[in-house]
């Protein structure tokens, strides 16, 4: 069971809005900056009130620092991706880890549905006028195409490699995972995989192969990996590090 509440920490560097989670999973008290949602604190569900909100400000306070330096970090990173303008006419969007420019133009005419063509710096949007989504879902269903085409191909090449054969693959759009393995054989996927370099699609797709051989992350799974990328922490630290940008580069400014 997990409820949630807005709440309002009264710190030295003056007030700071937060979500206060309360978890039967959580043990411990935990604090998290989300990308969107901003400062979130979990503590367990037996706290009892008022405690676990003192408690949660207490520890707040303790870490005032780090949290405005992060939150700062964010905020400059929000207005830097606003500044591309997101998934329209004139807009920029990472493709295969370039910067794209968004253009929009009427498709053919006869021509019934939508579709994206890309160039070595455009994205060129061909817009059906019957086709009432907007520009960024149409940019977002091709590329999602287009992610489970150079995964799927990526699956292939690294699965033979490594002598396994995936059951299942399937796209998603998770917040903090870029990719998964069942022991079952099943494999998923951040579709926004394929707005980042392709060496970090390729990171992920090795990783996530590596697990149906290997699960956990002992030393002879990350000797697997670097079998595939010898220089995946490169990637790994990547992808961390630009993970804001990859979940809002088609939000219009």
């Amino acid at each position: 069971m997990t409820s949630e509440a807005a709440a309002i920490a009264e710190l030295p560097g003056g007030p700071l809005p937060y979500t206060l989670r309360r978890s039967s999973r959580a043990r411990v008290l935990r604090v998290v900056i989300h990308p969107d949602r901003g400062v979130v604190v979990t503590v367990p569900a037996r706290t009892v009130r008022p405690e676990h909100e003192r408690r949660a400000n207490a520890f707040l306070a303790e870490r005032e620092p780090w949290l405005r330096k992060h939150l700062g970090h964010q905020a400059a990173i929000a207005r830097r991706i606003a500044a591309r303008g997101g998934a329209r006419d004139g807009g920029s969007v990472p493709f295969r880890g370039r910067l794209h420019r968004v253009r929009v133009v009427p498709a053919v005419s006869g021509i019934r549905r939508s579709d994206v063509v890309a160039f070595d710096d455009e994205l060129v949007i061909h817009r059906v006028a019957a086709d009432r989504r907007s520009d960024g879902a149409i940019l977002e269903a091709w590329l999602r195409a287009e992610a489970r085409r150079t995964i799927e191909a990526t699956v292939v090449e690294h699965g033979q490699a490594l002598r396994v054969d995936p059951k299942a693959l399937t796209l998603r759009d998770p917040r903090t995972r870029w990719g998964s393995a069942s022991r079952t054989g099943r494999l998923s996927f951040s579709w926004r995989l394929i707005l980042a370099p392709p060496e970090a699609l390729e990171t992920v797709v090795c990783h996530e192969l590596a697990h149906l051989r290997v699960f956990g992350h002992g030393p002879a799974f990350w000797a697997l990996v670097a079998s595939r990328r010898p220089d995946h922490r490169v990637w790994r630290r990547w992808l961390h590090d630009h993970s804001i940008e990859l979940h809002r580069a088609l939000l219009v400014a």
